[in-house]
């Protein structure tokens, strides 16, 4: 039996995005190993029928003493096993996965799902990791990239020899993701942000959005979804008792709240590609996200959406007012055209073809060479 080893940094979001990956290795017999920080959460991916490795990541950690101890896990776990293929996601996992895969001569396939705020932000940060990016990607079989702006740094860098391939984000499950019906015509109008509360994510935008689209415009409701990371609490509570937002906390579910909306607002800083903008169009629900690749690619400017500029809350306004005063059936024909783009373009069945298409590609290297 085969064996394929992924190496990620977060047990929730593999199994919201790879999940059907690893279904489709467990299906084709291969043996799949999922190396990652174990929670409680955990226990829904060895249900795939995958087994699992606890290594701890400090995801925003720069440590380089516990840096050094995350490649010598990866190492250690690798040279044990000797999985046929690798398959890395995120920075952590790309950089000191590759480095240890590479060093052991085991093929690998990266996933830069994003360049982060270290890269995004430029100076000196940005330095670092595109060098420790180039040192774990200097033996790389194939890189993906979910957009093509992501793809242009790491080429002008030089990192990862050209090798790339690009696919459509992580993809939507269509049959998760079924068309929602729209909410009926002469209720309220109903927003949703759905991410991690954050800075970079764009929720001092949206806030201010809401507090002044909630003045002009009394009927219309503004949600959040989403784990506050950051210092926005008090503000959080102090906004839900004046009635300007309805905060939801992490929900692991979104669909019963995206159910009530008309829209989703995502006035993100930088995406790898937005999944949250993917699931709400795929569920036939327009969106309006900032105008960044990640983004770009999913809104289809007065079609499916609109696009507005990145940390401006002026022209957020401005769009969600031009929402405001489309018909009813205007608002439900860009849920509509949404759900078609994805089912199109983005199903997440065409992405797992793709890594597939890899791993048989390096299995069959293996047998060649063996």
């Amino acid at each position: 039996m085969k064996t394929v080893l992924l190496i990620v940094n977060h047990d929730i979001t593999f199994y919201k995005f790879r999940k059907e990956l690893a279904e489709r290795l467990v299906k084709e017999h291969y043996r799949v190993i999922v190396v990652l920080p174990v929670t409680e959460e955990t226990k829904k991916i060895e249900a795939l029928g995958c087994e699992v490795i606890d290594v701890p990541v400090e995801r925003r950690g720069t440590n380089p003493a516990h840096d050094f101890k995350l490649f010598l896990a990866y190492r250690k776990i690798l040279k044990e096993i000797r999985p046929d293929a690798v398959l890395t996601y995120t920075i952590k996992p790309n950089v000191y996965g590759g480095l240890a895969a590479g060093s052991l001569k085991i093929p690998y396939l990266c996933t830069v799902t994003g360049l982060g705020v270290a890269i995004e932000g430029g100076g000196l940060l940005k330095k670092i990791s595109l060098t420790l990016y180039k040192a774990g990607l200097s033996k790389v079989t194939k890189v993906f990239f979910q957009n093509g702006d992501n793809r242009r740094v790491f080429e002008e860098a030089h990192i990862g020899k050209g090798r790339y391939e690009q696919v459509n984000g992580s993809g939507v499950n269509i049959e998760e993701f079924g068309q929602i019906p729209f909410p009926d015509e002469g209720k309220e109008t109903e927003f949703v942000f759905i991410s991690r509360v954050q800075k970079a994510k764009g929720i001092d935008v949206y806030l201010e959005t809401a507090e002044k689209i909630r003045k002009k415009y009394p009927d219309t409701v503004f949600h959040i979804l989403g784990f506050c990371e950051e210092d926005y609490k008090e503000r959080l509570e102090k906004l839900t008792e004046e009635g300007v937002i309805r905060y939801h906390g992490m929900q692991q579910d979104i669909r019963p709240v995206l159910k009530r909306c008309q829209c989703l607002i995502h006035p993100s800083f930088h995406e790898g590609m937005s999944n949250v903008c993917m699931e709400a169009a795929a569920a036939g629900r327009a969106v309006i996200a900032s105008d960044i690749s990640g983004c770009r690619e999913i809104v289809e400017e007065g079609v499916t959406g609109f696009l507005v500029k990145p940390d401006d809350a002026g022209d957020l306004i401005r769009a969600v007012e031009y929402f405001l005063h489309l018909r009813y059936n205007e608002k439900m024909q860009m849920g509509e055209a949404g759900r078609i783009k994805m089912r199109k373009e983005f199903d997440r069945k065409h992405v797992v073809a793709k890594y597939m298409e890899e791993i048989e590609k390096i299995i069959r290297a293996g047998v060649r060479n063996s």
